[in-house]
């Protein structure tokens, strides 16, 4: 199984997604941007870009990695990964399922300020990251408009990362699949 953890900086991805490894027996965290570094790693660079993500390869190479690593491994693999594109997001869950691997897919979501706030306070990449501030805008749009149908979102806004990774390992646990519900105000 796959538990993925989409939602833009700030939200708490990779600290969550660690938690959720803990809670989670017989699961280990597979980061997706591995795969996008070493794509910026090619000699000479594949076409510009300002996102790995944009790169046709990519969204494949992250299937087939996943696909392999629980090949290999078994178990649950959490990916706390931003996919902001719809497109994107529908290559990657066609993609996984194709292989007959489960998804769970978990938004996790603050609200514009709160995410703010920790990207500026963030003392391991450093505040007001402009790279992360981008990603704000292009995250409530998408969640205005797919993101959040696509997905169980769980707002973080007040929430620590504990509680967050809680909520997921119980909803896997459970196994529940939850109706679709109106957005959290962005």
């Amino acid at each position: 199984m796959i538990v993925w953890l989409n939602g833009t900086h700030g939200a708490g991805k990779t600290t969550t997604g660690a938690l959720v490894r803990q809670l989670i027996p017989d699961s280990r965290v597979f980061d997706a941007e591995k795969v996008g570094e070493t794509l910026m790693d090619v000699t000479p660079g594949l076409p510009e870009t300002d996102n790995f993500q944009h790169w046709p390869p990519w969204r494949p190479l992250v299937v087939e990695t996943a696909r392999r690593v629980i090949d290999y491994t078994g178990g649950t693999l959490v990916m706390p990964m931003t996919v902001l594109v719809e497109r994107y997001w529908h290559e990657i869950s066609t993609g996984l399922a194709q292989h007959a691997l489960p998804v769970r897919h978990f938004v996790l979501h603050a609200d514009q300020a709160t995410l703010r706030a920790r990207i500026r306070g963030d003392t391991v990449l450093g505040p007001d990251s402009p790279f992360r501030l981008r990603y704000l805008e292009p995250y409530a749009e998408a969640a205005r408009t797919w993101l959040h149908r696509e997905a169980e979102v769980i707002d973080t806004t007040h929430l620590t990362p504990a509680q967050a990774a809680r909520q997921v390992a119980q909803a896997v646990r459970n196994r529940e699949v939850r109706p679709p519900r109106a957005n959290p105000p962005l």
